[in-house]
């Protein structure tokens, strides 16, 4: 946060747009009792863009990046399939990044997800992009179904009996007040 001293001028900054990207989710239920996360990520410039490569120009406001991902999971958020779009790209070799995404399939959305995407996409094999959009298509993909998992989120305890939603988030502390309303045996009060 930034703070001035009373009475001083505020500075006059102006700002030159220099990249737009955006990153995007979507989540569904499909007809074959699945379910379905589309993450879908654009880059934009609003002047002429050279890749390093030199081959080609991109246009103003052209798309240098138009990709994504769908991921298809189940209620226990098991990966049963990954496809990959790919429709605008800076270099030659861009589409062939999705295919390593396969190595996917079978893994649970949840705990742990962020580092065995890591290890499962190496970044020599996997475009950069796309595994971007897979770390935080995890919380999109849980978003989607928590309504339908709800009782099993709230119901699901550790090897000593504490409920996992306990410190799962802020909210969900210790010392807060839902914690107090479902579970009061685990509540603990704030401290000063």
């Amino acid at each position: 946060m930034t703070t001035e001293s009373p009475g001083a001028p505020a500075a006059e900054v102006t700002r030159e747009a220099l990249h737009v990207r955006r990153i995007e989710f979507q989540g569904f239920r499909r007809s074959d009792g699945l379910f379905e996360v589309e993450g879908h990520l654009t880059d934009q410039k609003p002047h002429d863009f050279t890749p390093p490569s030199g081959l080609r120009v991109v246009p103003a406001n052209d798309f240098i990046h138009d990709i994504g991902l769908r991921v298809v999971f189940d209620l226990d958020m098991v990966v049963h399939a990954v496809t990959t779009f790919v429709r605008a790209y800076p270099y030659r070799e861009c589409p062939g990044g999705g295919a390593s995404l396969q190595a996917l399939v079978g893994l649970r959305i949840g705990a742990g997800w962020s580092g065995e995407v890591r290890k499962r996409l190496p970044a020599g094999e996997t475009c950069a992009h796309l595994r971007e959009i897979l770390i935080p298509l995890a919380t999109a993909a849980i978003q989607a179904v928590n309504p339908l998992r709800a009782h099993l989120l709230l119901d699901a305890t550790d090897a000593n009996g504490k409920p996992r939603k306990i410190d799962s988030c802020y909210a969900y502390g210790a010392s807060r007040e839902l914690v107090l309303q479902h579970w009061p045996a685990f509540h603990r009060p704030a401290k000063g």
